[in-house]
């Protein structure tokens, strides 16, 4: 069977296409922040609440993305949300002042928001039809897309300074993409797990034929299980985030690290994830997630703990390397583990992920300021290892493979 016609790489070639798609969105808006300052003549302090707006609206979308899960599944939210994405480009370019500005980034953040669960789900939904792992490869797509979007930059910023030229050839890459995704995504999403007796969230005895009425599903209160996910989210996104924003300067202010120097700490952090995400779904097949992110993120914990304990450039980039590859399998697992309990677990989880990727990069600026930096990437650490502690609370599913190979005699 040709990769052309087999199921699966159909559905991953699609399903790719969209994680794709939220990296270079998100970084071609991004990369293009001192112009759109400069054109709508914004001081610092506006630049950061318009940034926030993005955070904002991506964390307040919750309910609204549970409702059109509901009401919509997976794969026509994803198309809907990855097309109005690529048109918002085109509004935020033509802005004609700030508060119009806000408003496009606000709705920018919730159709990030629809994305981020509609993509995930999407991809949990072929982990389980073809019993084959991938969600890790996905999201090493979308730090693909990320890179994309910022060698384009660079390439449209040299070539010419108009903002609409730019975002007029991201959307038609956008829409290619858009295409590539329609072809081949799942009709349906995930089946969540029935609920588990050992499980702690609190269910009531019903008739075997009461089963679900369409377009009558409440939402529920979350088990304590997916609460798991929710504080194992929020750890591993605040680590994630925080590295990203806090490591060059750390390397500059604390480790005392050349002007040159001082950017391989984001460049090492990300690289190493990308990497690991490329492996990260072999392991998942041989260890198990559960293994995976319990080891990963102790990896991650100690490995940082130390560097900033020895101090110097070298274990701190060392450190760092730590982090990229512990943290880089967390997010994968847990959006796959949450995808199975449905699709409401899978949006809390989702909102928050958003929430610790907003929260870290302040909390660890407080702390810094209460104390100094050394402090501040210490915290982050204990983030770290607090998504140690959480992948112990959690119900992990064994791959096939690993169960096999355990029920097989020797």
């Amino acid at each position: 069977m040709t990769r052309l016609h087999d199921p699966f790489r159909r559905g991953q070639l699609a399903i790719a296409a969209l994680f794709l798609s939220l990296g270079f969105q998100y970084a071609t808006w991004a990369a293009r922040i001192p112009a759109i300052k400069a054109d709508l003549d914004l001081s610092a302090a506006e630049v950061g609440v318009l940034l926030m707006a993005a955070g904002v609206g991506a964390a307040v979308s919750f309910p609204a993305v549970a409702w059109l899960m509901r009401r919509m599944g997976s794969r026509r939210l994803a198309l809907l949300s990855q097309l109005g994405l690529a048109l918002l480009l085109l509004a935020l370019a033509a802005a004609p002042n700030y508060p119009v500005a806000l408003l496009v980034m606000c709705a920018d953040g919730v159709l990030v928001g629809c994305l981020n669960v509609a993509m995930n789900a999407q991809g949990a939904a072929l982990e389980t039809r073809h019993e084959r792992n991938t969600m890790a490869r996905l999201h090493a797509v979308f730090s693909a897309g990320s890179l994309l979007a910022a060698l384009l930059a660079s390439g449209m910023t040299a070539a010419t300074g108009s903002v609409a030229a730019h975002f007029g050839v991201a959307v038609v890459l956008l829409a290619a993409l858009g295409v590539t995704a329609r072809t081949g995504l799942l009709d349906e999403d995930a089946p969540a797990d029935r609920p588990d007796p050992a499980d702690d969230g609190v269910t009531a005895d019903v008739p075997a034929d009461a089963g679900p009425k369409p377009g009558r599903r409440r939402w529920t209160v979350p088990s304590r299980l997916t609460l798991w996910m929710c504080c194992a989210m929020v750890f591993g996104t605040v680590a994630e985030g925080a590295m990203n924003d806090w490591s060059a300067l750390y390397l500059k202010d604390i480790a005392e690290a050349s002007a040159e120097l001082a950017p391989l700490g984001i460049a090492v952090v990300s690289g190493m994830m990308v990497v690991a995400r490329l492996f990260a779904d072999g392991w998942r097949g041989r260890w198990g997630d559960g293994r995976v992110v319990l080891l990963g993120s102790a990896v991650a914990a100690a490995g940082l703990a130390v560097a900033l304990v020895s101090g110097g450039v070298a274990p701190a980039l060392a450190g760092f390397a730590c982090m990229g590859l512990g943290i880089a399998a967390v997010t994968p697992c847990v959006y796959a583990a949450a995808a199975r309990q449905g699709s409401d677990a899978l949006t809390l989880v989702a909102a928050m992920g958003t929430t610790g990727l907003l929260a870290g990069p302040p909390l660890i600026g407080f702390i810094a300021g209460a104390s100094n930096l050394a402090w501040g990437m210490g915290a982050v650490a204990a983030s770290a290892g607090a998504v140690a502690l959480c992948s112990t609370r959690i119900s992990w599913t064994e791959p096939a493979s690993v169960a096999q190979s355990e029920a097989t005699p020797a």
